[in-house]
């Protein structure tokens, strides 16, 4: 009996070295942008802030404005500092209406400086200059917003179930998640997917034609960015309440995060110090 309560003398040791080292970590730093048109940003920044700090070592700061207009006044417009402290910024704005191209700069600019981005859903349909269902040239004004995501969308399907599936699935940000089957979401469409993005993830949609015929529809619904040497994390699911507070999209979300920062190991393995707090 002594080797074996030796043994678990030791995992414990071990245990316990890890929990305070990951007490002792100084934790990420994220701030969460949340309001505009068409969803209950009310609900969700709670929800995703739960979910993320308990999922990782991460305090989320927000900035959230109650305006459902599709121009919500937000704090960060005109202040291209915003972001200052922060190890991450997590897009989850709906600004489609934002157009001024030296607003959607001021957005853009803790990113050209090196400030890793997280952006969700409706972040996708913001700060579009022009046309969005036109091309945007690559490094034109147009395309500013679009050189940041990694792809350019200008509309969405029906609330149907959408079916995700990992492509790569050796990506550390998707090694050990599993393909799953949305609730009625948003699917979004694909413009264009720039050269600098890596899809990680396909979603498929069975829409109902007007005639009763059905339609596949497939598009990029996951992906990550180079944007000037800055990582970049997107997903465009997370309409609805049920899906944001889905296990399985708060999970491909914080380690989108997680690997933004660098945190991830080519494993996926969180790097120590920053897993969940015990």
């Amino acid at each position: 009996m002594r080797p074996i309560r030796l043994l678990a003398a030791g995992f414990l040791a071990a245990a316990l070295v890890v929990n305070t080292f990951a007490q002792q970590t100084k934790p990420l730093r994220a701030l969460l942008i949340t309001g505009g048109c068409c969803h209950d940003y009310a609900n969700q920044k709670e929800i995703l802030k739960k979910g993320i700090e308990a999922r990782a070592n991460v305090v989320v700061d927000q900035i959230h404005s109650a305006d459902s207009s599709t121009k919500p006044p937000l704090l960060v417009f005109g202040n291209a500092d915003y972001a200052k402290g922060y190890d991450v910024v997590i897009h989850d704005e709906c600004a489609a209406d934002i157009s001024d191209p030296a607003v959607i700069q001021g957005v853009l600019a803790p990113h050209r400086a090196g400030v890793p981005g997280v952006n969700l859903h409706c972040a996708m349909h913001s700060y579009r200059v022009g046309n969005p269902g036109e091309r945007a040239e690559a490094g034109s004004e147009r395309a500013a917003w679009f050189d940041y995501l990694g792809l350019q969308s200008s509309s969405h399907g029906p609330q149907q179930p959408i079916a995700i599936q990992f492509a790569d699935k050796n990506h550390p940000i998707t090694q050990g998640l599993a393909d799953w089957t949305t609730i009625n979401e948003e699917l979004y469409n694909n413009i264009q997917v720039l050269p600098t993005a890596t899809p990680l993830a396909s979603g498929k949609q069975t829409v109902k034609r007007r005639d009763g015929t059905t339609r596949e529809d497939e598009t990029v619904v996951a992906w990550v960015n180079d944007f000037q040497g800055t990582r970049v994390f997107s997903t465009t699911i997370g309409h609805n309440n049920a899906t944001v507070e889905d296990a399985r999209y708060l999970d491909l979300v914080t380690r989108g995060l997680l690997w933004a920062c660098g945190k991830l190991d080519e494993k996926g393995n969180i790097k120590p110090g920053y897993g969940p707090k015990r």
